[in-house]
């Protein structure tokens, strides 16, 4: 019986520890990337405080992911273009954009962190690795992923491409 009690303790011992660390190191994942859909001149906001970009995009691939704890970030986007437009098919005057996370969209709890800018080279590709600047909130709730454009005046923050296919990870 001695021995039955000792291997249900270091069972519930292990078992709370590993859920105590499991917050600790819970990830987002994107497994894609695409362009927003809008008609040009029409807005496709994500909240009252993140609208999108003016022309139609499209990206060929890219990924992100999120460490929801320490904020560590990566993202790549291949062929993020412009649809229409004298545009089309190019990134315009698009010269770099924006990893940004916004957790609990839509609420009065609202939290978005970006990115340091990431250059968009001539065929629409970008990647970035770092830290996001700021502090990912406690409680990130419907994590969203988007790419804002960077370093053009009067358009810096409008957003134009997302993540897709989320799954969010919890790592032992």
């Amino acid at each position: 019986m001695k021995k039955v009690c000792a291997m249900l303790l270091l069972l519930l011992s292990v078992t709370a520890f590993a859920s105590d660390n499991s917050t600790a190191n819970t990830t987002a994942h994107w497994n894609s990337i695409v362009g927003v859909i809008t008609a040009p001149g029409v807005d496709n906001p994500v909240s009252t405080n993140i609208h999108s970009g003016t022309f139609a995009w499209s990206a060929s691939s890219g990924n992100a992911s999120v460490d929801l704890v320490t904020g560590n970030t990566s993202f790549a986007v291949q062929g993020l273009v412009i649809n229409g437009t004298m545009f089309s098919g190019t990134h315009g005057p698009v010269p770099a954009v924006t990893g940004t996370l916004v957790c609990n969209a839509g609420t009065n709890t609202e939290t978005a962190l970006d990115t340091k800018p990431a250059r968009l080279s001539q065929q629409g590709n970008a990647k970035f690795t770092g830290p996001l600047q700021g502090t990912v909130p406690s409680s990130c709730g419907n994590p969203l992923f988007l790419l804002r454009i960077a370093n053009l005046k009067g358009a810096n923050g409008l957003w134009i491409a997302t993540g897709a296919v989320r799954t969010i990870s919890a790592k032992y």
